[in-house]
C-alpha cells in the first residue's frame, strides 16, 4: 500500500481570503479496497494529564512515558477523522466536534475543503461512537445539518445508550454534558440513521467490528484485505504511548475501563499478527501506521 502524505492549503471563507492567510493542512492519503481513503483533522483536544494518568502506578508511568517528552502540564491529542471516496460514495467517520464542545477542535470543515470534499458532497457518515468530538459536529452553529444529503451509521448498542434518558443519570456527573448533547443530535437525525450490529456489512465493503469499553456500543470498522486490510479503530485504541505500551492498564477516557482494557488487548494482537493497517481517531501522523509488539508490548509506527 503506497500512502502519500501532503500538504495543502485550505481557503476559510471570503473573510479570510480578504484579511488572513491561507491554512495548510497536511493529508494523508491511500488506496484501500475499493475506496480512497483520506485522513482529515479536526483538530485537537486540550485535555490534563490527570485525564490520562491519574489512579497509575506513577513510578512506572513514568519509565514508560520517558521516551514520548509529553508535556507535563496538558496533552493535546490529535482528532483525525476518517474519509473513504470513490465513484458512488463520499464517506465519513464520525462527525468531529462542531463549534460547541472545545476551541481547539471543530476544524473539520477546512480539512474538507482541503479534501476537495464540500459538506453536500458526503453520502455517508459512520459514527464509532457517540461522544462530543465524535458526534457533536453533525449540527452547525445554527443548529443546521452540517451533512445536509448524508445517511448516518450507528451501532444499534451506541444508538440505544445515548437515547436511553436514563443515561444521563448514570453517565457520573462529569459525562453528563455529553448524554445530553448526544440526545439532542441523534434526536435531528433519527429519520436518517440507519442501524447496525456487530458483524455487519454497513456499507459495501466496510465491516462493522465491536469494540465495546470506551463507550458501551463503540465500534470499530474493517476493510479491504491481505496487506491492505485497514481497522477505522475510533477509540478504542485511543493514544500513541500508554496503550501500546500497557494496554492493560485501565484508561480514564474509558467509560468501562475494565472492558476497554480488554478491548485493547484484543486488537492490538490482532493487529500486530495479521499486520492490519490502523487508522486511530487521536493517533499522531495523521492517525494511520501499524502496529509492532515490543516484547509483551507494543508500538505505534505512523505510516508517513
Amino acid at each position: 500500500m503506497k500512502v502519500n502524505r501532503r500538504r495543502v492549503l485550505a481557503g476559510m471563507g471570503a473573510a479570510a481570503l480578504a484579511h488572513g492567510p491561507l491554512r495548510a493542512f497536511a493529508l494523508t492519503s491511500t488506496q484501500i479496497g475499493r475506496y480512497e481513503f483520506v485522513s482529515v483533522s479536526d483538530g485537537n483536544l486540550v485535555l490534563p494529564r490527570s485525564f490520562f494518568f491519574d489512579g497509575l502506578p506513577q513510578e512506572e508511568l513514568a519509565q514508560v512515558l520517558a521516551p514520548f517528552d509529553l508535556p507535563q502540564d496538558q496533552l493535546a491529542p490529535p482528532c483525525n477523522l476518517a474519509l473513504l471516496r470513490n465513484d458512488e460514495r463520499v464517506i465519513l467517520f464520525d462527525a468531529g466536534a462542531g463549534p460547541a464542545f472545545m476551541p481547539s477542535a471543530g476544524s473539520l470543515s477546512e480539512s474538507l475543503d482541503a479534501a476537495g470534499v464540500a459538506p453536500e458532497a458526503v453520502t455517508d457518515v459512520v459514527f464509532t461512537h457517540g461522544h462530543p468530538d465524535h458526534l457533536w459536529g453533525v449540527l452547525d452553529d445554527f443548529d443546521d445539518l452540517v451533512f445536509p444529503n448524508a445517511r448516518y451509521h450507528m451501532g444499534q448498542v451506541e444508538w440505544d445508550y445515548w437515547r436511553d434518558p436514563a443515561t444521563v443519570e448514570t453517565i457520573g456527573a462529569a459525562r453528563a454534558a455529553f448524554a445530553v448533547g448526544a440526545a439532542r443530535r441523534l434526536a435531528v437525525i433519527e429519520d436518517r440513521v440507519t442501524l447496525f450490529s456487530d458483524g455487519d456489512e454497513v456499507l459495501p465493503g466496510i465491516m462493522a467490528q465491536a469494540s465495546f469499553g470506551h463507550t458501551p456500543g463503540h465500534m470499530s470498522f474493517l476493510l479491504g484485505g491481505r496487506s491492505d486490510a485497514l481497522m477505522i479503530g475510533g477509540d478504542a485504541i485511543g493514544n500513541h504511548h500508554l496503550a501500546f505500551a500497557r494496554p492493560g492498564w485501565a484508561s480514564g477516557s474509558d467509560q468501562d475501563p475494565e472492558r476497554g482494557a480488554k478491548t485493547r488487548q484484543r486488537l492490538l494482537e490482532r493487529l500486530a499478527d495479521e499486520r492490519i493497517w490502523l487508522m486511530g481517531f487521536h493517533l499522531p501522523q495523521g492517525g494511520l501506521g501499524r502496529v509492532e509488539r515490543r516484547g509483551e508490548s507494543y508500538r505505534f509506527v505512523g505510516a508517513a
